[in-house]
C-alpha cells in the first residue's frame, strides 16, 4: 500500500468503537498530553481517518490527495488527517462497519443510506448543514435520500451520476463504426456488438452480473425501456414491479447477445471492478454504468485517455428514464463529539466547497491536475442545474478530460428524464436479480417469464418483511 502522506490506516485495521482518543497520548513532539473532561486531549490533534481510494489506486492519487491533505491540515492545524483505503461492495459493507474497521468520514451509496440511517449507523448531521448553508441549496430529490422519518439530514450529498452507455472508441474504428455517432437504440447497440466481435474477436458488449452489480445494471435497463422494478405507495411501503416488459426485453437482449449473435464474449462473472479492468484493457466494445466512471477507467485500470467514448442510455418505450445515483459523505456514528468536528470540516473542505465556492473549485481542480488526476468527468450535480455551469466555467483552465469524445453524452444527458434508484430493499433485491442476468448468460433456454415471476415474487417477500 502506497504512503499518502505521514501515514495511511489500513482499511481492515480494526479500531475499538469509541476509543478515538486516548486518556493519555504522545504528541508529534514526543510530549505528553493529557485528556480534558470531554475526552479530548489538551493541545493535541485530532486524528481523523478518512476514505481515499480503492487498493491498487496509482501513485498520482495520493500526490494529489496529499496535495489536498496538505492544504486542508494548514488550515486547520489542530486536525491530522489520516488516509484509508476505501471501496464501498455491498455484500461486505455491513461487515465492515459493524466491525469498526471503516474510517470516521466515508462515503455509501444513495441506495444504502436509508436502510442505514434508520439502522441508527449514520450521524446526525441536520445542524452542521443548516449552520453550513448548504439545505435549501441541495438538489431536494437528492436530499431526500438522506433525510430520516425524523425529518433529520444523516450525511452530504456529495456526487451524483447518470447512467451511461460507455464505448471504445479504438475498436469502433476497428469495426468500421463512427466513434462519433455512436448507437442512439439498443437495436444499434446490438448491431455494433456484433461487428465489432466480428472485426476483433473481443466481446461487442458486457454486463455486470454479481455482487449486486448484475441486479443494479438489470435495474438501470429496465428503466431505459419504460419499466420500473419497484413503485413506491407513498405510506412506507413498495410493490414489486420486475415482471414487467422492460425487464423482459433487457434479458432477452442480453440471451440474444451471448446465444444468437456471439457478441457478449464468454465473462460472465463480471461486477463493477472486473468490468472496468476488462473495458479498460481494450477486451469490452461496449457496457453501461454510471457517468462518473471515466476517472477510475484512467486512474484505477489503465485505460488510454483517447480510446474512450461516452454517450447516453438507449431510450424506448412509453416512459423511459435514466437511472441516477450518486453517493454520500457520512460520518460514523461511533466518533466522539471532537472527531464529528473535525470530520465536519473535512467533508465540508474536501467534497462541498468545491461545488459552491469558486476559489475552492479552482484549488481543487489545480491539484488535481497537477497531479495527473481526472478534472471535468461528467456528472450529474446536487446542487443546481445553473450552479454546477457555473462551476464548469470555474474550471475550465484545468479540465483534462476528453470533453469531446464525452459530448454524445454531455449533449443529451438533460433532455433525459432522471430517475431515481428504487428505495425499498435496494441492495437486497438488487442481489436478487443478480441470479436472472446469470441465468441468461449461462443457460440458453432460461425460462425469462418464470425467472421473472418467481423474482417478483421472492422481491415482494423482501418489501413485505
Amino acid at each position: 500500500m502506497m504512503s499518502i502522506s505521514r501515514r495511511t490506516a489500513a482499511a481492515g485495521v480494526t479500531l475499538a468503537a469509541g476509543a478515538m482518543l486516548l486518556t493519555a497520548c504522545t504528541s508529534s513532539d514526543g510530549t505528553e498530553t493529557t485528556s480534558s473532561s470531554d475526552g479530548s486531549a489538551a493541545g493535541a490533534k485530532v486524528e481523523l481517518r478518512v476514505a481515499t481510494f480503492p487498493p491498487g489506486a496509482d501513485a498520482a492519487a495520493y500526490e494529489a490527495f496529499a496535495a489536498q491533505e496538505a492544504q486542508f491540515e494548514d488550515a486547520n492545524p489542530d486536525i491530522d488527517v489520516i488516509g484509508v483505503e476505501y471501496e464501498w461492495t455491498g455484500p461486505t459493507f455491513a461487515v465492515q462497519l459493524a466491525g469498526g474497521s471503516l474510517p470516521d468520514v466515508f462515503t455509501v451509496p444513495f441506495t444504502d443510506s436509508k436502510t442505514l440511517l434508520e439502522n441508527g449507523q449514520l450521524m446526525d448531521v441536520t445542524d452542521e448543514i443548516d449552520a453550513l448553508g448548504y439545505t435549501d441549496s441541495f438538489n431536494p430529490v437528492i436530499l431526500d435520500g438522506v433525510t430520516g422519518a425524523d425529518g433529520h439530514i444523516y450525511g452530504f450529498p456529495r456526487q451524483a451520476y447518470a447512467m451511461g452507455l460507455h464505448y471504445n472508441r479504438d475498436l469502433f474504428e476497428q469495426a468500421g463504426l463512427d466513434p462519433d455517432d455512436p448507437p442512439a437504440t439498443w437495436d444499434e447497440v446490438r448491431e455494433a456488438a456484433k461487428a465489432i466481435t466480428a472485426a476483433t474477436g473481443k466481446a461487442g458488449y458486457a454486463q455486470m452480473a454479481i455482487n449486486n452489480t448484475g441486479g443494479w445494471q438489470l435495474t438501470a435497463q429496465t428503466v431505459s425501456r419504460g419499466g420500473r422494478t419497484q413503485v413506491d405507495d407513498g405510506d412506507g411501503t413498495y410493490t414489486s414491479t420486475i415482471n414487467n416488459a422492460g425487464t423482459k426485453a433487457t434479458l432477452e437482449f442480453l440471451h440474444d447477445l451471448r446465444w444468437v449473435d456471439d457478441s457478449f464474449g464468454y465473462k460472465v462473472d463480471l461486477d463493477w471492478g472486473t468490468i472496468n479492468q476488462e473495458f479498460a484493457a481494450g477486451n469490452v466494445g461496449m457496457f453501461t454504468s454510471g457517468s462518473d466512471v471515466y476517472t477510475a477507467l484512467v486512474r484505477d485500470f489503465g485505460m488510454e485517455a483517447g480510446d474512450y467514448g461516452l454517450t447516453v442510455m438507449p431510450l424506448e418505450g412509453e416512459d423511459p428514464g435514466t437511472l441516477g445515483g450518486g453517493d454520500i459523505a457520512v460520518v460514523s456514528p461511533t466518533v466522539d463529539d471532537a472527531t464529528k468536528a473535525a470530520a465536519i470540516k473535512w467533508i465540508d473542505w474536501y467534497y462541498m466547497q468545491k461545488l459552491m465556492n469558486e476559489d475552492a473549485a479552482v484549488a481543487d481542480a489545480q491539484a488535481l491536475a497537477d497531479a495527473g488526476q481526472a478534472v471535468g468527468t461528467p456528472v450529474l450535480p446536487v446542487l443546481s442545474r445553473e450552479l454546477y455551469e457555473e462551476s464548469q466555467t470555474w474550471i475550465a483552465d484545468y479540465v483534462n478530460v476528453p470533453v469531446d469524445q464525452m459530448a454524445p453524452f454531455t449533449d443529451r444527458i438533460w433532455d433525459q428524464t432522471p430517475v431515481g434508484e428504487p428505495k425499498g430493499k435496494t441492495q437486497e433485491i438488487y442481489a436478487l436479480l443478480d441470479p436472472l442476468v446469470q441465468a441468461v448468460l449461462t443457460d440458453e433456454n432460461a425460462d425469462i417469464d418464470a425467472l421473472l415471476t418467481q423474482a417478483d415474487a421472492d422481491a415482494q417477500a423482501l418489501l413485505d418483511q
